[in-house]
Parts: structure tokens; C-alpha cells; sequence
């Protein structure tokens, strides 16, 4: 009896301690911009509510995770050209260690996208990194590579920024735009090719393609790969790379994540061009059957949330509510700057960056109000803000900050 009240009260013990929620992934742990955290500050400015700020060695917009203690976040560094992980202590945001892969070939990409714009993916056991023509490599949480993968060079005017998803035994990677357009899943213990899906290219001079993290869903039954390409949106078997179903209406040029609810898949082209909206779980070309598009929708780089029956979206000048069912607009917004970060929700919360620093805090609602609006002056953001365990962090191009209340 003694050592049954002993080990139940250190599994007590154990969930206490635990991180409310992990932050493991590009969006988080569904790739949805999803929390269940409700916890979160509201308030905070450059010396309110501040855990901890840390310098970092170059600019960068991937946006970091967070495993229990550590987070890990990609950095270039540019003149040395040098690509990295590093992997932070979250308590006081100091280096525990960093790996370094040297690229000296030339690798175009626009100056608003620096190297190393995609984020780290973790399973707790080994975090997977995308270096674009660097290649992928796999370590340990302590830093101790388990394998690497060169998947060629990755050619685009505007450079790559699809980050890895990690689902039960595999990992996918969006390996584009440019001449080679492909989507593959990778053994994630071996780092072997599973399978692999090929799409069309483009010229590398061609300003379209799809800068696109692919979104895992289990919808009606089965689980369904949802991928938003040039023209069309598609589901895939995530396990056999099998089409599922296609929907066309996109525009040629794709920059977010889509918006997948066993409903609804929601995904917008960039640049103000083509919205659409499909019921997943369909077979074959599903096109006739969408829920609606519009010719044009104020999508830029930022991916949305959907939140009952409505999509909260971002466009570059400001946010967007809009009615997934038909497509209606609720409210449309704009914002001091540019809004380059992703929405995230807690609980009633939205939250969302622009590329001043200024993080936005709205209710879920479709009624359009500002709850707060809390600045970091003097700093460049593109990366999106990250919730763990009652703190946020946001990644700027000259500090890691670590935003709790006191």
C-alpha cells in the first residue's frame, strides 16, 4: 500500500511539474495555431512582464518551439555562412548548445527572407531541422546528430521557408518552390524516403510556387494530408502519399498554411488572389463541390484560425474575419506595419504580431475589437508568437524574449 500511495503521488507530483503545453511544431503541436492554454498574459511592453530577453547573433523569421525546458530555434549566420540550431534553456534563455552546418554556395532568396526561415519539429525524442539546400538533419534534445539528409539544392528567387511536420513515424517536408517541387516523407529515425509526391516546377526567376507547411488532420475516419499548391488545394494518405482528393482555385502563387477542421479546409492564395473553401473527406476532384471562392481575398504571408463557425485570416496590411460556410466578409482591419505573423489562440484570445514588434490581442469574435496592444519598440519581427506553459515568446531580429506574468 505504502509504495502504491508513494508512486501515485509521484505521478501527482510529475503532472504538476509538466509543461502545460508544448509548443512542438511550426503552429504548434496540430499545426492549427491552437493552444489550450487560456493563461496567457495580455499586457506586457519592453519592461513590463518581461522574464528574460536574449541577444541574438543575426536576423531571422523562423519562429522557435518549445520541448518542456528548452526551445529551439534555426539562426543564420550570413556572413559567416553558417546555418544552426540552438537549443535555449527556457528558464533564462541561455545557450545550451548549437549546431552549426557551413553552406558557401550561393543560394538566392529575397532579402525579407533570410536563411533559416523554417522552424525546428520535435517528438520529444529527436528535433528535425530543414536547412533548405543545406540540407535536413535530425538530432538529439542534448545536440548529438542521428542523421542528415541532402535533398538538393532548393532554387527560388524568394528562397524556401516550409517547415517539417512530425506525425506518429514520419516526417514531411514541402521541398520547394523553384525547378524541383516535391512533397516527401521521411522515415523520421533513418531520415529514408517513404514516400515522395513530385510537382510541377517553375523557372527560378518565377515569383510563383508554394511557401506552404503541409497540415495533418483526422477527418472522418481517416487521416488526411492537406496541402495547399499552385492552383489547388489537395489531401494525401499521410501514409502512402496517395491523392485523396483535389480542389481547384487557387492562384499561382501560395504562401500559407491551410485551415482544416473536420468541416471545413480553408486555404487563400497570396497577394490578394483566390480564396477557397471545401468539405475534406471527398474523393477525386471535389472542384464542383466547393463551399465557395472569391477572385480575390487579402492573404499575404501570415496563416489564420478558425474558431466555430468563423476564419480569423491575416492579411499584410491587417486581420479578416470572414464566414467559412459562405465566405462572407465579417470584418476586415488593418494594422500599424505589416502583419507577417500567424494568429494563435487561447482560449477566447487571438494574438498576432506585426512587423514592428507590436503584438495584437483580439477577442474571438465576430465582432471586431482590440484588446490590447503591446509594443517592443526598436525591434523587427516576421516570425509568429509562441505560447508555452503561461509565457509567450517572440522572436525578433535582434532578441529572443521571454514575455510572463510577474
Amino acid at each position: 500500500m505504502k509504495r502504491v500511495l508513494l508512486s501515485v503521488a509521484g505521478v501527482v507530483l510529475f503532472a504538476a511539474a509538466a509543461p502545460a503545453d508544448n509548443w512542438p511544431m511550426w503552429r504548434g503541436a496540430n499545426g492549427d495555431g491552437v493552444t489550450k492554454e487560456t493563461d496567457l498574459p495580455l499586457t506586457w511592453s519592453a519592461t513590463e512582464n518581461v522574464r528574460w530577453k536574449v541577444k541574438l547573433p543575426d536576423r531571422g523569421n523562423s519562429t522557435p518551439i518549445v520541448w518542456g525546458d528548452r526551445i529551439f530555434l534555426t539562426q543564420a549566420v550570413e556572413k559567416k555562412k553558417l546555418r544552426t540550431l540552438m537549443c535555449l534553456d527556457r528558464k533564462d534563455g541561455t545557450v545550451l548548445w548549437q549546431r552549426e552546418v557551413e553552406y558557401k554556395e550561393k543560394e538566392p532568396t529575397h532579402d525579407t527572407n533570410p536563411y533559416c526561415s523554417a522552424s525546428p519539429a520535435t517528438d520529444g525524442e529527436r528535433v528535425i531541422v530543414s536547412h533548405g539546400s543545406a540540407g535536413v538533419y535530425c538530432y538529439d534534445l542534448d545536440g548529438k546528430e542521428l542523421w542528415k539528409r541532402d535533398l538538393g539544392r532548393f532554387d527560388h528567387i524568394w528562397g524556401n521557408a516550409s517547415s517539417p511536420v512530425i506525425w506518429n513515424d514520419l516526417v514531411f517536408l514541402n521541398c520547394g518552390p523553384g525547378d524541383r517541387v516535391f512533397l516527401v516523407a521521411m522515415n523520421k529515425k533513418t531520415g529514408e524516403d517513404v514516400w515522395k509526391v513530385e510537382r510541377p516546377g517553375t523557372k527560378p526567376a518565377d515569383y510563383n510556387g508554394s511557401w506552404s507547411t503541409p497540415v495533418v488532420r483526422p477527418i472522418k475516419g481517416r487521416d488526411e494530408l492537406v496541402m495547399s499548391w499552385p492552383e489547388e488545394l489537395c489531401a494525401y494518405d499521410p501514409k502512402k502519399g496517395d491523392v485523396l482528393w483535389t480542389c481547384k482555385g487557387l492562384t499561382e502563387l501560395v504562401y500559407t498554411s491551410p485551415l482544416v477542421t473536420p468541416e471545413v479546409a480553408v486555404a487563400l492564395s497570396g497577394f490578394g488572389g483566390a480564396g477557397i473553401a471545401v468539405e475534406p473527406g471527398g474523393k477525386g476532384d471535389v472542384t464542383e463541390k466547393r463551399l465557395w471562392r472569391t477572385a480575390t481575398a487579402p492573404q499575404r504571408i501570415g496563416s489564420g484560425v478558425i474558431v466555430g463557425e468563423h476564419a480569423y485570416v491575416v492579411n499584410e496590411p491587417g486581420v479578416m474575419c470572414l464566414e467559412w460556410k459562405t465566405g462572407k466578409v465579417v470584418w476586415n482591419e488593418k494594422l500599424p506595419g505589416k502583419v507577417w505573423g500567424s494568429f494563435v489562440l487561447s482560449g477566447e484570445r487571438l494574438y498576432v504580431t506585426n512587423d514592428q514588434a507590436e503584438t495584437f490581442v483580439l477577442p474571438a469574435k465576430p465582432k471586431y475589437e482590440v484588446l490590447a496592444r503591446n509594443a517592443l519598440p526598436k525591434e523587427t519581427t516576421r516570425a509568429s508568437i509562441v505560447p508555452s506553459d503561461g509565457e509567450l515568446f517572440i522572436r525578433t531580429y535582434n532578441h529572443l524574449w521571454c514575455i510572463g506574468k510577474k
